[in-house]
This record gives C-alpha cells, structure tokens and sequence, in this order.
C-alpha cells in the first residue's frame, strides 16, 4: 500500500493550487507521486465529505480502498489516491 507522507503532500498542494485547470493538477500530480492515483470529479459528487485542503476554489480530498471499495481518508499514511473537485 502506497501512502503520502507530509512533504508529498504539500509539493501536491502547491501543485493543485496553482495548476491552470483541474484537470492539469491531476497531470501534474500523477507525475509527481506515480504510485498514487489522481482523479478530478464534479464537486457534487464529493458532497458531504470533509476535504483535506481547501485550495482557493478547489479542494483535495485523500482516498483509501480496502480492495473493492474507495473511501475517504482524512490520514495521509492511508492514501493511495487524491481526489480533486472545483468548486463554483
């Protein structure tokens, strides 16, 4: 199981903040931390879950899966993939 520990996961911060577009932010972040898994999904779908960061107007939300099923994560040494949504 891969996890981020805190350095990585503020070189992910800077990333996802300054990124031009969402989308861009899960290029770079791929590139950054290959063993962990970047995806963008619509804000509405990550609806009454607690990100890890607010980023301006995106937040980065930390996922775990116990094999079958994804969950959020709020414990960067359980991570194995990072969320980003944009919020309106």
């Amino acid at each position: 199981m891969m996890a981020i520990d805190a350095q990585e996961l503020t070189q992910a911060a800077r990333v996802a903040l300054v990124a031009a577009s969402v989308g861009d932010a899960v290029q770079a972040l791929r590139r950054l931390l290959p063993g962990i898994r970047a995806s963008a999904v619509d804000a509405f779908d990550m609806r009454g879950e607690t990100p890890v960061l607010r980023l301006g107007d995106r937040d980065m939300f930390l996922m775990q899966s116990d094999g079958h099923c994804w969950s959020v994560t709020g414990d960067p040494a359980h991570a194995q993939a990072i969320v980003l949504t944009q919020r309106t």
